[in-house]
C-alpha cells in the first residue's frame, strides 16, 4: 500500500592492473563495507587516477531508475515503459535503455475529474490484450478506506496512451470493500484479477477473482491465506511462469517498515487458480532487506523480460534507511535466475549505485559516473575549492562508500563532463542546507538538501537537456538552511553523466 503522506603473479601490464584492482577491491571490502558492484561490475580506477586512464563502463547501468515507488515495467517494441505511484495522476516513462529511464521525460497518461476516484492513484500496471493496452490502478475520494479498483483502455496500440476510462472492477462479494494493488494473471486463455483487500485474514489480504474480459469481473473473489513473516499485510501480487508452475509473489509487512519483503506461492499448471488450496506456499521470504548493502524494505515489484527475451528481471522499490518511513522509496531493477528445482532465485537486493550489466539486447545507456574522490568510468572530473571534508563514514549510503561534505559558504564542487545531461546523487540529511547550482556559468538554482530521516543516494539534481558537448555543473555551498534543518552541510557523492 502507498500512503500519500507518502550498494599467479604475471609480468604483463594487463595482469599487473588486474592485481592492483583486486587489491583495491579487497581493501574497499575491509574498510568500507565493500564496493557497490554486481553482475560483471566494472571497477573504478585507483583513487587519483587521471580520467583519461579510467575504465570505460559500456553496457552497464546503476539504480535508481525512478524516484517513485510501486513500479511496474515492461519492454515492448523497442522501449521500456515504466509507471510508479505519483498520487494525483498516472505518469509513464519511456526509454530505449534501462540506463536512461531516470532522465526520461514522463508522459501523464491519466488524470481523473470524477471526485469519487481522483485522489491517491496508486500502483498502476498495464497489460496488452489484443491490440489494446489495459491500465489497472486503485484510487479513492480522499479517504484511504474508499480505495477501489479501476481499469483504463488505450485508444491505440501504444502503452503510453492516450487512455479512456473503461470500468470499475468489482467482485460481487466485495462490491463496497477496500481494494488496492491490482495484478492480472493470464492462463490457458483465461484472465484472473488478483488484488489486496478485505478478506478473513487481513485488511490488506490477497484475493483472486475471474475476469470474463480485461474489464469485467465475472465472479466472486476468493481469499488466499498466505504466510508472510508478519501479520498485517499481503499486497502487490505479481505472477511469473516457469516450467510447469505459476508463481505468485507478493509483498508482506507494512511498506513503511524496513522488513517489507517478498514471499511466494506456486500453482501447478493443471490446477484451478480459484481454489485456495491449490496454491502452495514457499518456505520463507524470497527477497528481503540487505543491511550490508544499505537496502531496506524491498518489495512492491514486477517482473519483465530483457529485450532479447532471454533473461528475467525484477523491478521493485526499496529504501536506504532502516527507519519507519514511507519516503525514500525508489525504483530499482536487477536480474533474477532459477534454481534447479524450478523455484525462482531473486537473489539479494543490490546496493544503490551498484554497477550492473544492462539486460541482454539493451542498446546501451551511454552513461558514465564520476565519484566524489575523482574516480570515474568516463572522461568527467570533479574539482573542489574551499573547505571540504571527506571520508567513508556514510558507508553503504554512498557510492563507493565515501563522500565529500562542507557547510562553509562559498565552497564549490565543479563537475566537468562531455555529454547531454548530469544527475547528482548524494545523502539527504537533517543537517543539510541549501546549495546553489549553475550550468555552464548560467543563473544559479537554489536547492534544499535537507531531509528526514537521513537517507543515501538521493537524486538531488537533474540538469536540463543540453547540446552534446563539454559542460560544467557547479555546486556552491550557501551556508544557509531551512528552519527544519540543524546545519547547512552539502554532500557531494556521485554524478551520472548521460550522452543520449
Amino acid at each position: 500500500m502507498t500512503p500519500t503522506s507518502s550498494a599467479a603473479p604475471s609480468r604483463t601490464p594487463a595482469a599487473r592492473l588486474a592485481v592492483v584492482v583486486a587489491v583495491l577491491a579487497a581493501l574497499a571490502t575491509l574498510f568500507c563495507g565493500g564496493p557497490p558492484q554486481a553482475h560483471a561490475a566494472t571497477p573504478p580506477p585507483a583513487a587519483g587516477a587521471h580520467p583519461a586512464a579510467s575504465v570505460q563502463a559500456a553496457g552497464t547501468f546503476r539504480n535508481p531508475l525512478n524516484t517513485g515507488p510501486d513500479p511496474y515495467l515492461t519492454y515492448w517494441n523497442g522501449n521500456y515503459y515504466l509507471t510508479t505511484t505519483q498520487g494525483d495522476s498516472i505518469k509513464m516513462w519511456r526509454s530505449p535503455s534501462l540506463g536512461t529511464l531516470l532522465t526520461a521525460d514522463p508522459v501523464t497518461v491519466w488524470r481523473d475529474t470524477d471526485p469519487s476516484r481522483d485522489q491517491h492513484l496508486w500502483a498502476p500496471e498495464f497489460y496488452r490484450f489484443g491490440d489494446r493496452w489495459y491500465l489497472y490502478y486503485t484510487a479513492d475520494d480522499g479517504t484511504d478506506d474508499h480505495h477501489r479498483l479501476f481499469v483504463l483502455e488505450s485508444d491505440s496500440d501504444d502503452p503510453a496512451g492516450g487512455y479512456h476510462f473503461k470500468a470499475r472492477l468489482t467482485p460481487p462479494n466485495h462490491a463496497e470493500d477496500f481494494a488496492i494493488d491490482p495484478g492480472v494473471l493470464q492462463r490457458d486463455g483465461r484472465l484472473y484479477l488478483a488484488y489486496s483487500g478485505i478478506n478473513p485474514y487481513q485488511h490488506n489480504g490477497l484475493n483472486i477473482a475471474p475476469l470474463s474480459d480485461p474489464w469485467t469481473v465475472s465472479g466472486d473473489a476468493v481469499a488466499l491465506d498466505l504466510p508472510g513473516g508478519c501479520p498485517e499485510v499481503r499486497e502487490g501480487p505479481e505472477f511469473l511462469h516457469h516450467g510447469n508452475r505459476t508463481w505468485l509473489t507478493y509483498s508482506t509487512c507494512d511498506t513503511g517498515k524496513p522488513d517489507y519483503q517478498l514471499w511466494a506461492a506456486s500453482l501447478d499448471d493443471t490446477a484451478d487458480p480459484l481454489v485456495p488450496g491449490n496454491w502452495h506456499s514457499h518456505d520463507g521470504a524470497v527477497f528481503s532487506r540487505a543491511d550490508d548493502h544499505g537496502v531496506f524494505g524491498p518489495g512492491h515489484h514486477a517482473f519483465f523480460k530483457s529485450p532479447d527475451g532471454t533473461q528475467d528481471w525484477i523491478v521493485y522499490h526499496a529504501k536506504t534507511t532502516a527507519e519507519y518511513t514511507y519516503s525514500d522509496r525508489t525504483t530499482r531493477a536487477q536480474q533474477i535466475s532459477w534454481n534447479a528445482d524450478g523455484t525462482p532465485d531473486l537473489g539479494v537486493p543490490l546496493a544503490m549505485g551498484a554497477t550492473q550489466d544492462l539486460p541482454a539486447g539493451d542498446p546501451g545507456a551511454g552513461t558514465s559516473w564520476i565519484n566524489d574522490d575523482g574516480r570515474t568510468s568516463g572522461t568527467g572530473h570533479v574539482t573542489f575549492t574551499g573547505a571540504w571534508n571527506s571520508g567513508n563514514g556514510c558507508a553503504a549510503q554512498c557510492f563507493w562508500g565515501d563522500d565529500h561534505w562542507s557547510d562553509q559558504a562559498g565552497a564549490t564542487a565543479e563537475f566537468t563532463f562531455t555529454g547531454t545531461r548530469l544527475a547528482l546523487l548524494s545523502v539527504r540529511d537533517t543537517g543539510n542546507g541549501y546549495a546553489a547550482i549553475s550550468v555552464d556559468g548560467g543563473a544559479e538554482q537554489r536547492l534544499d538538501y535537507y531531509g528526514t530521516p537521513r537517507t543515501g543516494e538521493n537524486l538531488q539534481y537533474l540538469s536540463p537537456r543540453l547540446p552534446y558537448g563539454a559542460h560544467t555543473v557547479r555546486v556552491r555551498v550557501t551556508g544557509e538552511h531551512d528552519a527544519a534543518s540543524k546545519a547547512a552541510v552539502i554532500s557531494i557523492d556521485r554524478a551520472e553523466v548521460y550522452t543520449k
